[in-house]
């Protein structure tokens, strides 16, 4: 079957690159200056010759098979703005990557309307919203690791990555991390890292072997989606020390490939132990890398995708069922 011409913003950058694995043609929006939400294809990241380049203002001349909107700009002002009356009439996705802000039971979803596939990222996120007409389905993140990246944990240290931590408000934990930090080693990475005292950022390509020399990932974060990080670390082999909180806890195995819990004080000792124990953070790695393997492989995201696009533009049959969602 032809490969598809998709228009698309650039919201994540990871999650976009992982996104360009499926067999399509991805149109990525930019602006001058390429701004946030506005980068088309730029940055570190080693796009694909199926990730192009496309300059709002041309964005009328171009012909798309399918929209994926992935931020209510885009819904609300963007597609109005940029694209013809036949463009906003065409196949459209709209990727939720995030669980409802405003109240975790009771947010409408902005986008209400049986004619559009409304995405969501994990099953905790499609149960939580209140998705209102709007047929869901659930693509659970994939991830992609440079080949012979391994986990070494030489490093008697822990790791935290997160973009803007400090900027970001209570639901990601720069607390909690700074809480954490007055007692065990831990060192910080991502955008803006240095506000508070951390290394900097990584560029993608290069963060899964350095954070292979850790001993394990500490995620601080409260309330939010399942975070890339996470899935890249455990795809490597770190050990996770997490929340029980949203869809991290169907993935954490307490005890058996990281630790998770509620309280943080227990989190706090068991980071003590896989720094007193590189064999005990060695064996649950292990389970956390065959765990993300089997749940998060980009072979299966890749599919989900292809099958959700193809799905939508009238290029295949129905939807598989998939966890959580419901067929569109």
């Amino acid at each position: 079957m032809r490969r598809l011409n998709v228009l698309t913003w650039h919201t994540h950058g990871s999650y976009l690159y992982y996104l360009s694995q499926a067999p399509h043609e991805f149109f990525v929006l930019s602006k001058p200056g390429r701004p946030p939400g506005y980068g088309g294809r730029c940055g570190h990241i080693p796009w694909g010759d199926n990730v192009h380049d496309l300059p709002v203002e041309a964005a009328r001349e171009q012909q798309f098979d399918c929209i994926l909107f992935q931020d209510d700009h885009q819904w609300e002002h963007d597609q109005y703005a940029f694209l013809t009356a036949a463009q906003r009439a065409l196949p459209r996705i709209y990727l939720e990557h995030d669980p409802p802000r405003e109240h975790p039971t009771d947010t409408p979803h902005l986008v209400d309307d049986p004619n559009v596939l409304l995405v969501h990222v994990t099953p905790f996120n499609d149960l939580m919203w209140d998705n209102r007409r709007t047929p869901t389905r659930v693509i659970e993140h994939g991830v992609l690791i440079p080949d012979g990246v391994r986990y070494l944990g030489t490093l008697d240290r822990g790791l935290v990555i997160s973009n803007h931590l400090g900027r970001r408000g209570r639901r990601m934990g720069p607390d909690l991390f700074l809480q954490a930090r007055e007692q065990l080693p831990l060192d910080l990475v991502g955008m803006a890292a240095e506000e508070m005292g951390g290394i900097g950022e990584v560029q993608h390509a290069q963060l899964p072997a350095f954070a292979a020399r850790y001993r394990f990932l500490f995620s601080p974060i409260r309330y939010s989606s399942l975070g890339l990080a996470v899935i890249e670390a455990m795809m490597v082999g770190l050990p996770v020390v997490a929340l029980a909180t949203a869809e991290m806890a169907t993935v954490i195995d307490d005890g058996a490939n990281g630790f998770i819990d509620t309280r943080v004080e227990r989190l706090h000792d068991c980071m003590r132990e896989l720094l007193r124990s590189p064999s005990l953070a060695r064996d649950l790695g292990q389970a956390a890398r065959r765990h993300a393997q089997e749940r998060f492989s980009i072979d299966r995201f890749s599919a989900d995708w292809d099958a959700a696009l193809r799905h939508v533009t009238g290029h295949a049959g129905p939807l598989p069922r998939g966890p959580g969602g419901r067929d569109a």
